[in-house]
């Protein structure tokens, strides 16, 4: 199970979507720092004020933290079934529509809140935010190399 190279890339796809979680995906500060925004998968921090005044806002943002879960959750489930190829593809093209939503729904929330608060300059997008680009990449590369063993297990076993 260890020694596939597909493995090794579902690990990736794994360890990035739950990386997303720890780093933030986007993050605002005035210049006079009198206001800062930190989006990140499961809330919005705003901090009003030079007195610290922080509210965090779960509501809509905890969605994408639901998708990165997922996300990594089936990652887990396929690199399980190492043994049954054909339900590795399907959890593979399940696993690119999580990750897909969990950047567009980041994405989203992001250029919403930039056209919500009329934020100009002073925003950048964080390091979570290209994860699941990344872990897409990852979960293409293992799903050709699944494809690549189901191949060769059936050209072998047309030789029996």
């Amino acid at each position: 199970m260890l020694q596939r190279i597909q493995t090794v890339f579902l690990l990736l796809v794994v360890v990035l979507m739950l990386l997303m979680l720890l780093f933030p995906l986007w993050t605002y500060q005035a210049e006079d720092g009198s206001l800062t925004y930190i989006l990140t998968s499961f809330y919005l921090d705003a901090q009003e004020g030079t007195g610290a005044v922080t509210t965090k806002v779960y509501s809509p943002y905890v969605f994408v933290a639901v998708l990165a879960i997922s996300a990594a959750l089936v990652g887990i489930v396929e690199i399980s079934s190492f043994k049954n190829r054909l339900l590795q593809m399907k959890l593979g093209a399940l696993n690119s529509l999580f990750m897909a939503g969990a950047m567009g729904l980041s994405l989203y929330f992001a250029s919403n809140l930039m056209d919500e608060k009329q934020l100009q300059y002073g925003w950048s997008y964080g390091m979570a935010i290209f994860f699941p680009a990344a872990a897409m990449i990852c979960n293409v590369i293992a799903n050709r190399f699944i494809r690549k063993d189901e191949r060769l297990v059936r050209s072998v076993d047309r030789i029996r």
